[in-house]
């Protein structure tokens, strides 16, 4: 389940993480990882464009906008095989059904996951966070502490070495679904988004936001 303090609305963009319960870990080998993302694709990249997002073994970050309402209804009716869907009023709202995309993702992985590893009970806490991106300052910072995150906490010295990050997208000419062209207009260029990056790094400071630590 989702805050509800916080909707969801078309075309804004919005920073979401969560933590795995305990001392659980979300992801215990690149299999593992590889299959969340799978799964992302699927239940979610139907209803956000996602620019930036880094997995780490027990918690993870994405940055995403929301598509606007009209794709979105297009996805439901797709999948419930339905053309005649005139609208979110039935299906209890249109924040509640990106919010069940998540949620779809969420299960999905964690019923997975727990075959694979003979394990019971859930394994992400039960409200997943999310804050809106207000200002173009945060939306450049924010991509920035998203890379460096795994530095921050430890899991590398190096952002480049943690695999598992959207960085790579960025710093490659491989093909992605990460909204790269648009976010780089942001940077201005692909040099400036380097030195930001590695000022953040350098800094190795939580990003803090309307008084709000984020992990």
């Amino acid at each position: 389940m989702s805050e509800v303090s916080i909707p969801f609305l078309s075309e804004n963009t919005y920073h979401i993480w969560t933590h795995a319960n305990g001392d659980d870990n979300f992801f215990r080998c690149e299999d593992n990882y590889r299959y969340f993302l799978k799964k992302y694709k699927h239940h979610v990249h139907p209803v956000v464009d996602t620019f930036a997002y880094c997995l780490m073994p027990n918690h993870f970050h994405f940055m995403v906008r929301i598509k606007k309402e009209v794709d979105v209804l297009d996805f439901v009716r797709d999948k419930k095989s339905n053309r005649t869907l005139q609208g979110f009023e039935t299906l209890g709202g249109f924040s509640k059904v990106i919010s069940q995309q998540f949620s779809n993702l969420f299960n999905a992985y964690t019923q997975a996951y727990n075959k694979k590893y003979s394990r019971k009970g859930s394994l992400f806490m039960s409200n997943f966070k999310r804050k809106i991106i207000h200002s173009d300052d945060y939306f450049v910072r924010l991509i920035a502490y998203i890379h460096n995150n795994p530095v921050h906490h430890g899991f590398t010295d190096d952002m480049n070495d943690w695999p598992f990050s959207s960085w790579h997208a960025y710093v490659t000419e491989k093909s992605t679904a990460i909204r790269k062209d648009e976010a780089l207009k942001w940077f201005g260029d692909i040099e400036n988004l380097r030195a930001i990056h590695r000022k953040c790094n350098h800094e190795k400071s939580e990003l803090l936001l309307e008084g709000s630590r984020i992990a």
